[in-house]
């Protein structure tokens, strides 16, 4: 583990790790259990909420607090982490990060009431931060470029599938015990990838520790906001995320409770679903490549509304197939979104992905709560809508960006 506390030795005799080396793969397996455990500890109170809801005696909307608070912490964090990265290195900043978010993820379910376990999850989700605020520059660097979408690849899978795992893990466990153990039970898990990955992962050769000012970091980040296109990405991210967070932040209650009344670990399965987006992250890019990634981008958004809409129905088939087409239109959309910023900004590309997550894991939060107050007040129905006007702001902003490409000729 010592050895990625050392981000101050440079070997710049060595060119970028190609793909297929040694090196390539160590690389590319710590962050796919950087991805694990950032995306276990991020989501496992989501499976959690009804059980929250009856333990503590509190309002769903309270509840999905337990999510909110730690995405929307992340959110703020995220680019103070990124600049933190600048001065004492990538490793550094990672490994802390995952090492603090999952002591304290192993502590949290001694939470004595909901307020207490709130609280530790906000200070998670600024723990939590440093791993997504810096995989992707660190790679970017390590990585050659020819080499380097395989690389995110593999992070962004371990990111889905550390979702997954998340969820299902502590839904299994929910059947057979407490909030308490099933929270834990994640939260040992999220432990173990992190040591995994302290022990893996390499120290930074190409990085050059620099100071970073506040003025440059903000003279950065409002040149970005100026550009409109990059503008519109920031915002769809923040109604992408917002809607699918939502939805299966509720989705729970939906299938608990009458006409369908699931067991537990059978409404957990329906997690199973996020494998989809595996599929449409990997096939947007391919097809986005062909037909433009404004095209594609709408249609993920589209995929959104037209699932969203079939859950409405109080027939279980139905539900599932919605959800299973929403949950791949939005991994579609989110593949071609995030990749869109890298290939608009010309410079100060860190600052923005970091403007891009933020915008992501603020929607997460901000609508989080939203879709609460929704589903308090109008049970599943509300939520919905609640969902859909954030995705017809998608639809807009998509349209735009189509119309963008048919002005510019730029895809």
């Amino acid at each position: 583990m010592n050895r990625t506390l050392t981000d101050v030795t440079i070997e710049v005799a060595d060119g970028p790790l190609a793909r297929g080396t040694s090196g390539y793969r160590t690389v590319t397996l710590s962050l796919f259990a950087a991805g694990l455990t950032t995306f276990i500890s991020m989501y496992s109170a989501q499976a959690l909420l009804p059980a929250l809801t009856t333990d503590f005696g509190v309002a769903p909307a309270v509840s999905a607090l337990a999510v909110s608070v730690t995405t929307g912490m992340v959110a703020v964090a995220i680019i103070p982490a990124s600049v933190l990265s600048e001065r004492f290195g990538r490793t550094r900043v990672m490994v802390a990060s995952a090492m603090v978010s999952c002591v304290l993820g192993v502590l949290l379910p001694f939470s004595p009431s909901a307020e207490v376990l709130m609280a530790g999850r906000a200070v998670q989700g600024v723990a939590l931060a440093g791993i997504p605020a810096v995989a992707m520059a660190y790679l970017a660097e390590e990585v050659r470029p020819c080499d380097l979408g395989a690389a995110m690849g593999r992070y962004v899978a371990g990111t889905t599938v550390g979702g997954l795992i998340g969820r299902l893990v502590p839904s299994a466990v929910l059947d057979v015990a407490s909030w308490r153990w099933a929270m834990e039970s994640a939260a040992v898990l999220a432990l173990v990838f992190a040591i995994a990955m302290s022990w893996m992962l390499p120290p930074s050769r190409h990085f050059r520790p620099q100071r970073v000012g506040p003025g440059v970091v903000v003279a950065n980040l409002a040149a970005h906001l100026r550009n409109p296109a990059l503008a519109k990405l920031f915002a769809l991210g923040f109604l992408l995320m917002g809607g699918f967070v939502s939805a299966y932040n509720f989705l729970g209650y939906r299938l608990l409770g009458a006409p369908f009344s699931l067991p537990e670990a059978l409404v957990g399965l329906v997690f199973v679903m996020y494998l989809a987006g595996t599929y449409t992250s990997a096939a947007a890019g391919a097809a986005a490549d062909r037909f433009g990634r404004a095209v594609v981008l709408l249609v993920g958004v589209g995929a959104m509304v037209v699932g969203l809409t079939v859950t409405l129905f109080d027939v279980l088939p139905l539900v599932l197939a919605g959800m299973l087409l929403f949950t791949g239109g939005f991994f579609a959309a989110h593949s071609v979104s995030s990749s869109w910023v890298g290939a608009l900004a010309t410079a100060h590309r860190a600052e923005a992905s970091s403007l891009y997550l933020f915008a992501y894991y603020l929607g997460s939060s901000v609508a989080g709560v939203g879709a609460g107050l929704a589903y308090s007040a109008g049970g599943w129905t509300a939520t919905a809508g609640f969902i859909g006007a954030l995705l017809a702001g998608a639809v807009a902003l998509s349209v735009w960006m189509l119309r963008r490409r048919a002005w510019q000729g730029s895809a």
